[in-house]
């Protein structure tokens, strides 16, 4: 009797265990798959702040995709490409429509859609412009963009809402033909908001422009290089002492070490 309590306890203790470790496992499988999907490509809500420190703040209660007026953000489900319950829109499906009141920044509760991000001062008085929105960045695909094969498309162009200065035509003539011009569709990324309804409008089977977060999507220069013939830019000379020279002994600014021919 005793052996077969002894055997009873074992493999009590073993099943035990088992839980213990596939519940581990999961736990680190989770941790993963949350990591993963965090560096997605999925768009965020106008206001929303830095990818990391949005998922540190939203609490996933849902409330920006209720006051959306036109079902374009929806709460991630554990299928999708994202973190589950977290805020975000597909614009292919349904593009932001750049509400001029932004409904769904101020209901959020824990500032992960922050309004000072949209803000601008006019008159003395900070408020909410949803073209200081910075959700993403169109990028056109110049392989399958029919505009490109010089077939007359501004389909892009068209709609969106800043035209003439998110999406710009440009012409050039065609080589091909010597005869006609292509007008091609020019995306300014200082002024792209990321509302995607460019890439909602694109004719193409898949779309030629497509909207991607703008960590993805655009490049990063470092301090070292100034534009001198942008005056917004020179405020960045300031940080430019903060930084070692390398390879010299040479104490002076950054800009004297390269200015002194020794590169």
């Amino acid at each position: 009797m005793q052996e077969i309590n002894k055997n009873r306890r074992n493999a009590i203790l073993k099943t035990a265990q088992g839980i213990g470790i596939f519940a581990f496992s999961g736990l680190i499988w989770g941790a993963y798959v949350s990591k993963a999907k965090a560096s997605s490509f999925s768009l965020r809500p106008p206001g929303a702040k830095e990818e990391s420190e949005f998922l540190k703040l939203c609490i996933k209660c849902g409330r920006c995709v209720t006051f959306c007026p036109f079902d374009t953000l929806k709460l991630a489900t554990p299928e999708d490409d994202v973190p589950t319950g977290t805020p975000y829109f597909t614009p292919r499906k349904i593009p932001c429509y750049m509400c001029v009141d932004v409904p769904c920044v101020p209901v959020c509760p824990t500032n992960a859609l922050d309004e000072k991000l949209l803000n601008i001062v006019e008159n003395d008085k900070e408020m909410m412009d949803i073209r200081n929105a910075k959700m993403g960045v169109a990028v056109v695909d110049i392989e399958s963009c029919v505009a490109y094969w010089g077939i007359q498309c501004d389909a892009c162009y068209r709609a969106c809402p800043l035209i003439d200065e998110a999406i710009k035509l440009e012409y050039k003539q065609n080589d091909r033909t010597n005869k006609h011009s292509y007008l091609l569709p020019v995306v300014d990324s200082t002024k792209c908001t990321g509302c995607g309804l460019c890439e909602h409008a694109c004719i193409t089977k898949k779309a030629a422009i497509m909207v991607l977060p703008r960590d993805k999507a655009l490049g990063s220069v470092d301090i070292n290089y100034i534009k001198g013939w942008d005056k917004s830019d020179e405020a960045r000379l300031n940080q430019t002492d903060k930084i070692a020279p390398k390879n010299s002994d040479d104490t002076n600014s950054v800009i004297d070490y390269l200015n002194s021919g020794d590169l």
